[in-house]
């Protein structure tokens, strides 16, 4: 997850526009801009999950995902999107627009890749039920997270520090191959991500105040595109573990 603190000090030593006032055409104004900023931000990750599914897909179909369920492919799929997200977070800075969107894009394909083999585990059926579950429940968090008067901010340590959490858990679960702790830690990571997509969205949607009319803007639809993208995959993959059916 990005540091967004830092973004927007970046933002405001770069110029950043203050929060529209009292006056109606610079609240319209403010207000017309930010749908676009936050349309931008959706289209990405909408396009960037259904770039990851073609992908997947296609891996599927074709065979090619066997080549990715063992062996040196396995790990080179499994741990290159990891390695795309710490590239586009740390270089936030460095990189121009064009580069952050071609990281995008490819790490959209890797990542189609890597859950091409989900279709070796889970019957097609489920897979696709528990997107469109997935679907739904992304837009009503997301727009509670948009529309919410109350600030969010405060679950957000604790939400990241679940993720933590989840990691270590699942690591430990490789060892203990336990199918009990595999369902809890399931059951737990959609909570994690469910919080984590509403956080998100109002932590995005506040942002736009520090970026707006700045060269950072274009990099944080970008970057927030892909947290969503994550809350998205994530919440996904771990209901699939939770409901899914097996083949």
């Amino acid at each position: 997850m990005a540091d967004w603190n830092d973004t927007s000090r970046n933002a405001q030593r770069l110029g950043s526009v203050p929060r529209a006032g009292g006056d109606v055409t610079g609240r319209v104004t403010y207000d017309e801009g930010l749908r676009k900023y936050m349309l931008s931000i959706y289209n990405y990750m909408t396009s960037g999950v259904l770039l990851t599914g073609i992908v997947a897909l296609v891996a599927a179909s074709t065979g090619l995902a066997y080549a990715f369920a063992s062996g040196p492919l396995m790990w080179i799929v499994a741990l290159a999107p990891l390695g795309f997200v710490m590239a586009m977070s740390f270089g936030l800075n460095r990189m121009s627009q064009g580069t952050l969107q071609a990281l995008f894009w490819s790490f959209a394909i890797v990542m189609g890749l890597s859950m091409s083999t989900i279709f070796l585990v889970f019957t097609g059926e489920s897979i696709a039920t528990t997107f469109f579950a997935t679907a739904g429940a992304f837009a009503g968090l997301s727009l509670y997270g948009y529309t919410a008067k109350k600030d969010l901010s405060g679950f957000g340590t604790f939400l990241i520090m679940g993720v933590f959490g989840l990691i270590i858990a699942s690591l430990l679960n490789l060892f203990l191959q336990s199918g009990t702790l595999a369902l809890v830690i399931s059951a737990l990571g959609v909570l994690i991500f469910a919080g984590l997509t509403a956080y998100d969205t109002q932590r995005l949607k506040e942002q736009y105040s520090y970026v707006r009319g700045t060269e950072m803007m274009g990099k944080v639809v970008i970057m927030g595109a892909l947290n969503l993208y994550l809350d998205f995959i994530n919440m996904f993959m771990f209901l699939l573990r939770f409901l899914g059916n097996r083949e």
